[in-house]
């Protein structure tokens, strides 16, 4: 799992407010409520209240707001004046209409919008819910508390070094929400958790990410499992929604994308290490699957600063 901050912000807030959030597929985002109460509205317009001391992550990003009150209209929060407080954290200071507001603020809100990754696990995000509150783990999970007991005294007294040990601390909370999620056992999740509860399905599932470069047919599979080819492939595709070679597929062009993109690993070696003969075959493979060849995304990874 990799959780890599792409910015925070410190919101001091005078209500009346209303701040709109959105992100990027592939980015989630993060509200840590240091002092004060305000709602949530999700993308359906359903409002959530978030207390002082709650932690909320939102895997999947998706537009949302942050509201002084459920009905109040929103602005998108780029739009704001902001201060930079170092690299990746800037404080903001607002009311309503958008003024920099002196007065003490009924609420502090510290934010984090971050790249969100489980590599070969990537299927896990769709998964989640829209949104995770970190109260629903604290009694499984009680060293959170100490770290949201921290997060609340960088926010409500800035130090020396508070932006950045905050931007750290929303990592490692965001991270151990999801993480409580999926020992927890994934909630009502269906589809690919659902098989990863089946006894033998997950042991086929299991093999193929044990050694994802193996020459898989959907009898080799079948076998991992005891089940007859027919059988197996059957229940695999009415539990996951796919062929058990597409799944195959989609992980090995996940890999293909982490060691490429983030690994630097030269395509003829990826190609070798999945199993296809020649690099040709797996450019086909990659294309098919991602939509671009491997070498547009080496050129467009290579330029990101």
């Amino acid at each position: 799992m990799r959780l890599h901050g792409i910015e925070y912000r410190r919101l001091q807030l005078a209500p009346p407010f209303g701040i709109e959030f959105g992100t990027s597929p592939g980015r989630a985002l993060f509200h840590f409520v240091a002092a004060g109460s305000l709602y949530l509205r999700d993308q359906a317009g359903v409002t959530h209240v978030l207390r002082e001391g709650d932690a909320v992550l939102l895997p999947n990003g998706g537009r949302h707001d942050l509201l002084s009150a459920p009905d109040m209209p929103s602005r998108d929060v780029k739009s704001f004046e902001s201060t930079q407080l170092c690299e990746s954290v800037c404080f903001v200071a607002v009311c309503a209409n958008g003024t920099e507001t002196s007065r003490t603020a009924d609420c502090l809100v510290f934010s984090g919008c971050m790249e969100f990754d489980l590599g070969a696990m990537h299927a896990l995000i769709a998964l989640m819910p829209e949104m995770m509150q970190v109260s629903t783990l604290l009694d499984r999970q009680p060293e959170i508390a100490p770290m949201l007991a921290a997060m609340e005294r960088e926010v409500c007294t800035p130090r020396a070094g508070s932006a950045g040990i905050l931007s750290q601390l929303a990592n490692v909370v965001s991270a151990s929400i999801v993480r409580g999620w999926v020992e927890s056992g994934c909630g009502d999740a269906t589809g690919w958790v659902e098989a990863l509860r089946d006894p033998r399905l997950s042991r086929a599932i299991g093999a193929v990410h044990r050694d994802p470069g193996r020459n898989w047919t959907v009898a080799a599979l079948a076998a991992e499992t005891g089940s007859s080819r027919s059988l197996f492939a059957e229940r695999f595709q009415a539990i996951t929604g796919q062929t058990p070679l597409r799944y195959v597929a989609e992980l090995r062009m996940r890999l293909a994308m982490e060691w490429i993109g983030r690994g630097r690993m030269p395509i003829d070696a990826v190609a070798e290490r999945l199993g296809y003969g020649s690099q040709a075959a797996f450019s086909r493979a990659f294309k098919r699957v991602t939509g671009q060849p491997p070498g547009a995304m080496r050129a467009s990874s290579n330029m990101i600063v």
